[in-house]
């Protein structure tokens, strides 16, 4: 079957998003939202409405989802396809499913009273009343029992790197030049600090979904039972299945709750298109260095190579998962008048670009499972630029009260490569104080890392308190 998939996350990637299926999938947003109408049966009854429900989805089948996309194929509405998927149920003697379905066959008719509830499926409900609360709580389930677990992993990746070299010293480039030096360590806790951020804003989030009818008036409800406090009823029900309720909508829920989330995750997955993007290029410079995985090619014409497999995959995931972000943003924001259809086949599209950042999330963690420091050259590389530590003299100048301090660095160094010979004889032929030559000899490119250290050490425990909490 998957090879004969038309898309890559059901096919080629399908071990890595097939965790996302439980909530995204075609049977998934049939079972939820049939689950939903009992569930709403059950809060109808509990006020008096109709009698007590006497029918669990708790085994809910392919078989199940087979007849009702049958019904649908002549209703051309899924929702009303649940409902009458639903009454052929309840007109049956059948408490669950965990019945065969040739089991109905033979199923006597229910009695009068269970037959007095067919009335009250989908009563005084909007289709949207239903498919919003059922993908809000895909989105809700799926971030909590898929995506944070994989964001975790990932975090734990980088602070793992970060704390092995933390003191690490190397090059840093600004504008593509070499600059001031920092360490490997703290180069990755600068990435392990933003995301940490993100992943509390993704974790905090809650979701809304709303019950308000047709218009978003509770219309019908009211018409029906005007002695009924719908705006409590409609609050309760939501909250009763750990949503945030929005009173205050049309025919649709307004969707800028969820676009916040999708806000989010894209903004999570630009940061790691950058590091995907800087781990590539210290990669390609020799800085870190690949495991050799017996068996593995990287190229079919030449033996030799390793390639960055991983985080390459990551970058192309990451930008179509931010495309389709970038379009639930631009477009769910936008309704006509009530709502139209285009909504709809758009949300029907939250798992691919779900599956896409998972996907790339876990390219991520794998490809850091499989690089470390070539330390040697990333330290040479360091020790051919002593112009670096430039800043650093300078600002010791300063400190002692030379005014040319940037003019004399810059003379020595703007567009030159230094080395600590001519660097020392610079120094020697300065006229300054003991105390100011000595600062001056201290430096290297080694040592000038300033508290890159300490600032790794903070981001990483700062990690772990979170990693805890959560």
């Amino acid at each position: 079957m998957a090879l004969h998939a038309l898309s890559p996350l059901d096919g080629r990637y399908e071990n890595d998003t097939s965790p996302l299926r439980d909530f995204f999938s075609e049977f998934a947003y049939l079972r939820s939202r049939a689950r939903l109408e009992l569930d709403f049966l059950s809060a109808l009854s509990k006020i008096g409405i109709c009698p007590p429900l006497s029918l669990s989805l708790d085994a809910f089948t392919d078989e199940d989802a087979r007849q009702i996309q049958e019904y649908e194929k002549t209703t051309r509405h899924d929702v009303k396809a649940i409902e009458y998927f639903l009454r052929e149920l309840l007109s049956r003697k059948r408490r669950s499913l965990t019945s065969p379905p040739d089991a109905l066959e033979n199923a006597s008719y229910a009695t009068e009273e269970e037959n007095s509830i067919l009335p009250y499926i989908h009563f005084g409900l909007t289709s949207e009343d239903v498919n919003n609360i059922a993908q809000a709580l895909a989105l809700r389930d799926s971030r909590d029992q898929v995506l944070l677990p994989a964001l975790d992993a990932l975090l734990a990746s980088l602070r793992d790197f970060a704390k092995r070299y933390r003191a690490l010293p190397m090059l840093a480039r600004t504008h593509g030049q070499p600059a001031v030096p920092t360490t490997l360590g703290k180069e990755v806790a600068v990435y392990l600090a933003r995301l940490l951020k993100c992943r509390e804003e993704i974790a905090a989030h809650k979701f809304e979904a709303k019950l308000t009818g047709a218009v978003g008036n509770f219309n019908a409800l009211h018409a029906a039972f005007p002695n009924i406090d719908w705006l409590a009823f409609s609050r309760d029900f939501i909250q009763s299945l750990g949503l945030k309720p929005n009173l205050v909508t049309t025919q649709i829920l307004p969707y800028d709750n969820w676009l916040r989330y999708f806000q989010s995750l894209q903004l999570t997955n630009s940061i790691l298109l950058d590091y995907a993007q800087d781990m590539w290029r210290y990669i390609s410079e020799g800085w870190l260095k690949q495991k050799v995985v017996e068996g593995e090619v990287g190229s079919s014409t030449m033996p030799q190579k390793v390639n960055p497999i991983d985080f390459e995959n990551a970058e192309g995931n990451l930008g179509i998962a931010n495309s389709l972000l970038t379009h639930y943003i631009q477009k769910l924001a936008v309704s006509r008048l009530q709502r139209d259809l285009s909504d709809s086949t758009v949300r029907r599209s939250f798992g691919v670009a779900l599956g896409h950042t998972l996907l790339a999330w876990n390219n991520i963690t794998r490809g850091m499972s499989r690089v470390e420091a070539d330390e040697e050259k990333i330290k040479a590389e360091l020790n051919q630029h002593w112009e670096v530590v430039s800043e650093g003299a300078q600002t010791i100048l300063r400190a002692a009260g030379r005014s040319d301090a940037y003019e004399s660095l810059k003379s020595q160094t703007r567009g030159r490569q230094m080395d600590s010979i001519s660097y020392r004889v610079w120094v020697e032929a300065l006229d300054v104080d003991e105390e100011t030559r000595g600062r001056l000899m201290s430096l290297s490119p080694e040592s000038y890392i300033g508290l890159a250290v300490e600032l790794t050490d903070e981001v990483i425990r700062e990690s772990l308190v979170g990693s805890q909490r959560s």
